[in-house]
Order: C-alpha cells, then structure tokens, then sequence
C-alpha cells in the first residue's frame, strides 16, 4: 500500500483525510471543518499536560513523602521512575490499541483508569505501596498520551491542523517543568491536613474535565486496522526494562551488572527491530512501522527525544535533591526556585513557535542546546561559588537562562519529528515518540538523580554533588547535539518518494 504523506507541521497545506472518512462527492464542495474541534483539542491537551505533570510533580514532594512513609532516600528518584517506566513499557501496545478499537474509546478508558489510580496513590499508606501504584498510574497514562496524535488528525485539516499538532509541543514542555512548582505548592499548603496526597488528587477534577468533553472527540482508527504483536510486545518491554531497571537501582554511577543487563537490553531490542522487519515482510502486523525506522528523520528524533528528556528531568530533580535534602529547605522553597525555568520555557516556546521557527527553521534547535548549555554551566558555577550551607543566590537566574533553551528546542523538534509521519503510521509514531521521552526522563531521573545522591551530604558536599550531577546532564546534552544534526541534515533520498521536506 502506498502511504501518503502529512502536510509538515509549522507549514500551510491541505492534509488528506484517513482512508475511513466518507470522502466528498465530486460535483460536491469540501464538507465542513469538524464543529466541535476545538473544544476537543482543549481536552486532549489536557490530558496531555495532566500525565506530564504527573511525571514531574512528584519530584518536589518526594523528600516529604519519605518523610511520612518512611523508606531510604534512594526511594525517592523511584516514585517518578515507576510511573515514567511503565508508562514507557506500555506506550507501544497503547497505541496499537487505539489504531485498533478506536482512539477516542481507548482514550476514554485511560483517563478513567489514570484518576482511579491517582486515587489510589493519595490513599496509599507505604512506600512500597505508593511506588506499585504509581507503575499502575504510569499504565493508565499510556493508554492515553498515543491517542491524541490521530485523534488531531482526525478533527484538522489544511492550515488548522498544524496550529493544532503545533500546540502539542509546548504543552509537553511547560508541563514537565511546571510540575515541580505545583508540587511545592500543594505540599507547602497541606490543604485540608493532605500534605503530599493533594499532588495526586489534584488529577481528579483535571480527569473530570477531560472525560466530560470526551464525547465531542471524533472516533479515528488506523486506516487499516492492524493486530495486536505479542512477541515484538514483549520483546519491547523486556529490551526496555533491562536497558533502564538497572540503571535506576541504587544510587550513584552504574556498577558493573548494570552495565551488563543494559548491554542486553539493548541485544533485545535489537531482536526486537529484526523481529518487527520480518513481521511486516511476511505481511503480519508489527507493533512498531517499519518504514519509520528508515532512514534518517525519525530514528534521530527518537534519540534526541530520549537524551534531551533525560537532561530535562535529571536538572530538575537535581535541584530538588540539593535544596530539600542537601540545604533542608521545604517544598515550596524548591518549587519557586524552579518557577525561573518554568517561565524561561513559556517565553521561548511562544517566541519560538510564533516568530523565530517560521523565520529561521532548524536553526533555533541548535540555539536552544546552545542556550541550554550556557544554563547548566551559570548554574554549576553558582553551585561552585556559593557559600557552604547557604542558598545559592545565582540559581533561579541560571535556570532561566537552561529554561529559555528547553523552550527554543521543544517547538522546533516536534514539528521536524512528526512532519514525515503518514496516516498509517500515527500510532506508532505517537507510542515511539511518548515512548522515548519517558525513557529519557526515566533514565534522567535515575542517573543525574543517582549523581546526587551518591556523595549527599551537608553544605559544600551537597553543592560538590550538585556540580557533579549538573556535569553528567551536560554530558547527555553534549551527546544531544549529533543526534539532532543526523535528524535536519538533509532529506532522506530512501524515502523522497513518500515522504516531505521537514523544516528548514
């Protein structure tokens, strides 16, 4: 079957409608834009912004957590982990699930299960407990996060739909960072004696919102309805689970055996591509698109996805650690020092999406891991000059500065990665692409967090491991940069046939 391309985001054009919209008689004009698409996109962007702030909420009322349920603190990095890492083990199968039983009913079924489940986790009375249900949580949000791709493409078409598709990315970004600062904030007010449990009821009238529109989405399927792949499933999660668990162990550089199991992981998930190429050769159903993973665009966007985010959340959660458990400060104190990224991020995603892609293409992306750069090395220099035991005062202007970089890269990749993405392959796209951030975020966490806490101490000792951490994420964002040069390079000649011109 020959697959058609997408009008690229960020640029004019007229997108064909999937294979199962009833097509318009030609002696008939175009039918109408679908009446209630914009009142749908408010709900899927805010199930969007609902599981991302849920990824990152957590971080800030972490130390508080403990606190009250008791447990080491190398369980705090695992209760944004769990859930990032189901989330991600899951995201693949999600997807295929909506191609196949429709995306809006799908939809439905996981912002149901993910309120349940933040629920549960304000109920939950241990530690052990707490980090089993946030793993359920992170499934209930992969059952989500794939389905607001297609069903975008479903509702908008010509000009409105890259509006649309260009509203995802900022949404993405401005809620992984506003997380912390809402978290502070719930947890410093104790509202109604709930302490750290209101970051999770919080979700309830966010879920709420959401399901009460959800009748206004438009159902969407694949265009040719696939099959579930149980091997390449659990190929695909035992390859990721051995790539991240044991990096997650612990605290500190990764020790030998994690190191080995990573290797493995990796071995699997090799199998896992062969496994999905012969699938589609033998005309069976693989669960990932085979022709996403050729040429250049979209595997290069899948590494630079996983190596941005890991450098997203392990700053964040290494200012968290420094201020809460290094300088004993209180949530709200770590959630308004992080509020300077957050509004760093707002400034240049807007700048950027409104005035500086269309102007200038690809060239904010390098500027925005320029920006980024510059901002973690003010802010490793601040750790360096501060005094001992005392607030760096430098800080909050450091992470501007890193904010204003996420938010010139996180426009500007979203439509250069989803710009080659055919109709058939959105669900794959979406459970690639969410997939790959979770890991990067989940690695993030881990690693950079694992930095930290293995020299945690007081005064100069934490500010030494604060410099430390702030060093490894450097280190990722260095590695960021050729993956993003191999996505913009230049067009893919394997594929010119089927696929557009990204932004330039």
């Amino acid at each position: 079957m020959t697959e058609r391309p997408i009008t690229p985001v960020g640029t004019a054009g007229a997108t064909a409608r999937a294979a199962h919209d009833t097509p318009a008689e030609p002696d008939q004009p175009a039918p109408a834009a679908y009446r209630w698409r914009w009142t749908a996109l408010v709900a899927l962007l805010t199930a969007e912004a609902m599981n991302l702030l849920d990824a990152t909420i957590v971080q800030v009322a972490g130390p508080v957590i403990r606190a009250d349920l008791g447990g080491p603190a190398a369980a705090i990095p695992w209760y944004s982990a769990a859930y990032t890492l189901a989330f991600a083990l899951g995201l693949l199968t999600a997807a295929r699930l909506g191609d196949i039983a429709g995306r809006r009913r799908v939809f439905r079924i996981g912002v149901t299960a993910f309120a349940l489940t933040s629920l549960a986790c304000a109920l939950t009375p241990t530690t052990t407990a707490l980090i089993g249900m946030r793993a359920a949580q992170g499934a209930a949000a992969a059952l989500i996060i794939p389905q607001t791709f297609g069903l975008i493409r479903a509702m908008f078409d010509g000009d409105e739909l890259p509006k649309a598709l260009g509203a995802i990315g900022p949404v993405m970004g401005l809620s992984a960072v506003l997380g912390p600062v809402v978290g502070g904030v719930l947890t410093h007010a104790d509202l109604l004696g709930t302490s750290w449990r209101a970051v999770f009821l919080v979700n309830l009238p966010l879920a709420a919102v959401v399901l009460a529109i959800t009748p206004r989405l438009r159902e969407d399927r694949a265009p040719v309805r696939p099959r579930l792949d149980p091997t390449g499933t659990a190929l695909a999660m035992t390859g990721t689970a051995l790539l991240v668990c044991p990096l997650a162990v612990g605290t500190g550089a990764p020790g030998a055996t994690a190191w080995v199991a990573a290797g493995l992981g990796a071995i699997v998930l090799i199998v896992f591509t062969a496994h999905q190429r012969r699938a589609a050769a033998a005309g069976r159903t693989p669960l990932v698109e085979p022709s996403l993973l050729r040429g250049r665009v979209f595997p290069a966007a899948l590494a630079s996805s996983t190596l941005f985010f890991a450098v997203m959340s392990g700053v964040v959660i290494t200012v968290v650690l420094h201020l809460e458990l290094g300088l004993h400060t209180g949530p709200l104190t770590a959630g308004l020092t992080l509020l300077p990224w957050s509004a760093g991020l707002a400034v240049a995603s807007w700048a950027a999406g409104s005035h500086l892609v269309p102007r200038y293409g690809t060239r904010v992306l390098h500027a925005g891991i320029a920006t980024l750069a510059a901002g973690l090395a003010a802010a490793a220099l601040v750790y360096r000059t501060a005094p001992a035991g005392h607030f760096p005062l430098g800080l909050p202007f450091a992470l501007a500065l890193a904010g204003l970089g996420v938010g010139l890269f996180t426009p500007p990749f979203f439509t250069v990665a989803l710009s080659r993405v055919s109709p058939q392959e959105t669900g794959s796209a979406a459970g690639l692409l969410n997939a790959v951030q979770q890991l990067g975020g989940t690695l993030g966490v881990a690693v950079v967090g694992g930095v930290y806490l293995t020299g945690d101490g007081a005064g100069q000792a934490a500010g030494l491991s604060a410099q430390h951490a702030l060093g490894t994420a450097g280190a990722l964002l260095a590695a960021t940069a050729p993956a993003v040069w191999a996505m913009i390079a230049r067009p893919d000649r394997s594929s010119a046939g089927r696929q557009r011109r990204p932004l330039t």
